[in-house]
């Protein structure tokens, strides 16, 4: 491995603005999905392909994204995907259709699959991991502004001017990110490791399948028979992919890296934790605006304490953690989310609007927590042989879970309204119950972490 000679001082400051953009556009999109789809001419629970376009590309290129870091340099690819989300972001703002949007957001994508996890390659090689902890929280603090201004600003923007300014917010973020990505980034390379072509294909295409399926049986685009057939495809693949890594001398993900007991348990807790905690994101400003009556930027203000409370909660990570562990604490606050995101169906629109911000806040800080503790977890035991691999498939899984609670979501309220009695509120607050079921379930992944494991990522805890 090679390392640039310039210093790594500003690298968490480059990573934080890769987070902040990304946390920025989905937060603002969130927001103006009832405008945009006003706009377009479409349902808004048709336009979750706009926000699983791009979520899906994202979760397909960065397996790549490891690879071409190692093979061309980290602030080299970095530079070029923070151009391609600004290309994206700029064609986003003048799509004057659904498939053109979708396109646009694929190409943003195509950006974002590289922005974020280079970025946090290149943390993993300039740091130790004992110092890993602080420089991961420390890079989620300000990316953790964008929620907060994102659904202020996205509902500001459609409510006095037009949501192609969503997407133009980016522009002058991606441009100063590219100057200080070029001026302090270090160029780190690995050279040598080969590439898993078929791997990669069986590996994306299943990803699309899966995902494809989801949406198009949410959608009602095709018949059910077959939304179900493209999703059973995407299962096979997957397994083929499974089969393929396994006889593969270099393949895209070594299955080895599940023999690292806290990454697997990191990975899977991730995949079913964050499908409820990708959901509300998803569901809150629609129950809001389309359920309640509410503007868009009531809706994106409303939105705020849920990121307000994640940037404070920033500050008691590392206490929690050193306090209770990482299994009791990802188990307790899994539990916590679970509770919390089912009590959202006990809101009314006959109550003052101010007795939402207390929950919104709250869930904030203890998806924070649970966010940060997952993330260290997974990789901290990972080796410098095995951290460009078990990142790359970390951020994979992040993105796709995102995507999986978006679609299983809104899958989950086109049955209620198919299949149940009741307004539309109440199959939100259906939908909202059933998402907080699956998280209050998905603690129970937690609980194969043992005792002291991450003790040695946690200040003032003796490694055991």
């Amino acid at each position: 491995m090679t390392q640039s000679a310039r210093s790594v001082a500003g690298l968490p400051w480059i990573a934080a603005t890769a987070f902040f953009m990304q946390a920025l556009d989905a937060t603002i999109l969130n927001t103006a999905i009832p405008a945009i789809a006003k706009s377009l001419n479409h349902s808004p629970l048709a336009m979750q392909s706009a926000i699983i376009s791009y979520t899906l590309t994202v979760a397909m290129l960065i397996p790549i994204s490891g690879w071409l870091a190692d093979r061309f340099g980290t602030r080299k690819v970095f530079m070029i995907s923070v151009l391609l989300f600004v290309l994206g972001s700029l064609f986003c703002a003048l799509s004057h259709s659904l498939s053109i949007l979708v396109i646009s957001r694929i190409i943003q994508g195509v950006g974002g699959a590289m922005m974020m996890p280079v970025a946090r390659l290149a943390l993993l090689r300039a740091y130790p991991r004992s110092e890993l902890l602080p420089v991961l929280n420390f890079v989620t603090i300000p990316g953790l502004i964008g929620p907060i201004v994102g659904p202020l600003l996205g509902g500001w923007l459609v409510t006095y001017a037009t949501w192609h300014w969503i997407f133009l917010i980016n522009i002058p973020i991606g441009l100063i990110g590219m100057f200080y990505a070029r001026k302090y980034m270090p160029d780190f390379t690995v050279p040598g490791r080969k590439f898993d072509i078929l791997g990669f294909l069986l590996f994306g295409l299943s990803l699309v399948m899966l995902l494809s399926g989801l949406s198009l049986f949410s959608e009602r685009i095709v018949s059910t028979q077959l939304a179900i057939l493209i999703f059973i495809s995407g299962i096979i693949l997957l397994f083929l992919y499974v089969w393929h890594a396994l006889r593969y001398r270099h393949p895209l993900f070594h299955l080895s890296l599940f023999k690292i007991r806290t990454f697997s348990v990191g990975i899977l807790g991730s995949i079913v934790s964050r499908l409820g905690t990708g959901s509300v994101p998803f569901l809150m400003p629609l129950m809001l605006q389309i359920g309640f009556g509410y503007s868009a930027l009531i809706a994106g203000c409303m939105m705020a304490p849920t990121a307000i409370g994640s940037l404070l909660a920033k500050s008691i990570v590392t206490k929690v953690l050193n306090k209770f562990g990482y299994r009791n604490t990802l188990i307790g606050v899994t539990l916590l989310i679970g509770a919390m995101i089912s009590q959202f169906s006990l809101q009314d629109p006959a109550e003052p609007l101010w007795m939402l911000i207390i929950p919104l806040f709250l869930i904030g800080m203890v998806m924070s927590i649970q966010f940060t503790a997952m993330n260290t977890i997974t990789l901290g035991d990972l080796t410098d042989k095995t951290a460009s691999s078990g990142n790359s498939l970390m951020a994979v899984t992040q993105q796709l879970s995102i995507s999986f609670g978006v679609a299983i979501s809104a899958t989950v309220l086109h049955a209620y309204e198919t299949f149940s009695n009741g307004n539309t509120i109440d199959h939100f607050h259906y939908t909202f119950i059933t998402m907080g079921v699956i998280t209050f379930l998905s603690s129970l992944v937690f609980i194969m972490l043992k005792p002291g494991d991450g003790d040695n990522l946690i200040t003032g805890r003796r490694t055991k």
